[in-house]
């Protein structure tokens, strides 16, 4: 499902939805794994992003979820999200990149660049949702500018190292 395209069903929106949730849990397996792979010399703002990244994405899954569960369509398979995200965005793994604070600026920058699109796509169509729409909108405006200060935080850490 491309994001290109007008959102114009619960069914949809639902879909949509549901990879955003499965790229929480991208993002949350590999800043955890990261994490857990740290020594003691792993700078401590390194440490706190990371735990930082895992408990927010946490926190956007939950918020997700949430709506999910006030629309008024069937669930998609976990297995099928999960290969939809695999094909498009899950086409590298944490050990392909040089470095941690890499892997997680490409993990904020993936999660704000879906959201973002989302909410285009939200906006771009007419339809009418069994969720109140501005809800929606304004629980995906808040996640994306989460993620975007996410991306300012990664980038941040490695200006200064």
């Amino acid at each position: 499902m491309s994001l290109g395209q007008r959102v114009t069903s619960d069914h949809q929106l639902a879909r949509l939805l549901q990879i955003g949730v499965v790229l929480e849990e991208v993002v949350e397996a590999r800043s955890t794994h990261h994490h857990r792979a740290m020594d003691e010399e792993f700078d401590p703002d390194i440490e706190r992003l990371l735990r930082d990244a895992a408990a927010e994405s946490a926190e956007h899954r939950q918020r997700l979820e949430e709506l999910i569960a006030e629309l008024d369509a069937d669930s998609v398979s976990y297995d099928e999200i999960e290969t939809l995200v695999e094909a498009q965005y899950g086409k590298t793994k944490p050990e392909d990149f040089d470095g941690v604070l890499y892997d997680q600026l490409c993990n904020e920058e993936t999660a704000y660049k879906f959201y973002d699109d989302l909410i285009t796509a939200i906006e771009g169509s007419d339809s009418s949702f069994s969720v109140d729409r501005e809800q929606v909108l304004d629980t995906l405006r808040s996640i994306r500018e989460e993620e975007a200060e996410g991306v300012e935080e990664v980038t941040a850490i490695m200006e200064r190292r």
